[in-house]
C-alpha cells in the first residue's frame, strides 16, 4: 500500500484542465513524446491498410477447390483489418496528428511488405508472414508504450490479440489444404 495521497491537488488539476483546454486529452501526465507516438502509429495505420489492400486482392483473386473457405476467410480478415486502420486513425487525429492515408509512399511507411503471390497457398502463406511481421512490431509498439500512454497501449494490445487470432486461421487454413 503506497503513503503517497491518490490524487495531485484536486484543485491543481481543475486549474491546469480549464488552462489547457485547447489539448484536448493530452494532459500534463501524458507521459511519451506525441509526436513521436503519432509517427509510431501512422506506421501502424500503414501496416493496416496495406493489408487491407493485400486480403481484398487474395478475397478477389482466390482460386481453386479451396478457394471459398480462403476467400471467405480473407474478406472476413479486411474487414477486421479496416476497422484497425480505423481505431488508429482516429487514436492519431486524438492525439493532435493527422492520420496519413496518402498512398504515396503507402508500402514503405507499412511494417509488412505487399506481396501479392500466385497460388492459393502462396496467398495463405504471404498473408501469415504479414500477419507475423505485425504480431512482432505491435509487440514492440506495446512494449515501448509501456505506462507513458495506456490509452494507445491497450488499442494496440486489442489488436495485436486480433493479429494473433488472424495467424491462427491462417494455420488452420494450411493445415486444411494439407500444406
Amino acid at each position: 500500500m503506497s503513503n503517497q495521497p491518490f490524487l495531485t491537488d484536486i484543485e491543481t488539476i481543475r486549474k491546469r484542465a480549464r488552462e489547457e483546454m485547447d489539448k484536448g486529452a493530452l494532459t500534463a501526465s501524458y507521459g511519451m513524446d506525441v509526436e513521436q507516438v503519432i509517427s509510431v502509429l501512422n506506421e501502424a495505420l500503414a501496416t493496416e491498410l496495406v493489408c487491407v489492400l493485400r486480403y481484398k486482392r487474395h478475397y478477389y483473386t482466390a482460386t481453386g477447390i479451396h478457394a471459398p473457405i480462403a476467400a471467405e476467410e480473407f474478406l472476413e480478415h479486411a474487414q477486421e483489418e479496416q476497422e484497425h486502420a480505423d481505431r488508429i486513425a482516429e487514436r492519431i487525429d486524438q492525439l493532435g496528428g493527422a492520420p496519413d492515408f496518402s498512398p504515396e509512399g503507402l508500402a514503405t511507411r507499412s511494417h509488412s511488405d505487399y506481396v501479392e503471390g500466385e497460388t492459393l497457398v502462396e496467398m495463405i502463406k504471404e498473408d501469415l508472414v504479414a500477419e507475423r511481421i505485425a504480431i512482432d512490431s505491435y509487440r514492440e509498439i506495446v512494449e515501448w508504450l509501456g505506462n507513458g500512454d495506456p490509452t494507445t497501449r491497450r488499442m494496440m494490445e486489442d489488436i495485436l490479440a486480433s493479429e494473433e487470432e488472424h495467424a491462427d486461421d491462417l494455420m488452420g487454413l494450411l493445415e486444411r489444404i494439407g500444406v
